[in-house]
């Protein structure tokens, strides 16, 4: 099982971002995915959640109207869409997949697959 992540880069404070995270190996089609980020020095923090089908979706607050998860269980894809990116958005991007039993998806130990992650980093 693979969840590859993509889309990251260098963008000015203001701008957008759309990271992807493809999955391989398996179908998440039924599952619980999520978005978590990791600056340099701190801890994985949660980002976002969507659930199996789209229709609920979990932000944390910093990013709650400036970010969209959304996801494409035809293309076994779950994306991320950043606007109005800040310097404090710059981290590595986590993507990850299928909850634990009866856990809800926001703390990074309630998930089972990871993926490599991508960089983001937004400048002043």
């Amino acid at each position: 099982v693979q969840l590859q992540a993509s889309g990251g880069g260098l963008v000015q404070a203001g701008g957008s971002l759309r990271l992807s995270c493809a999955a391989s190996g398996r179908t998440f089609s039924n599952d619980i995915m999520g978005w978590f980020r990791q600056a340099p020095g701190k801890e994985r923090e949660f980002v976002a959640r969507i659930s199996w089908n789209g229709g609920s979706t979990y932000y944390a607050e910093s990013v709650k109207g400036r970010f969209t998860i959304s996801r494409d269980n035809a293309k076994n894809t779950v994306y991320l869409q950043m606007n109005s990116l800040k310097p404090e958005d710059t981290a590595v991007y986590y993507c990850a997949a299928k909850v634990v039993a009866g856990s809800f998806g926001n703390r990074a130990n309630h998930y089972v697959y990871w993926g490599q992650g991508t960089q983001v980093t937004v400048s002043s």
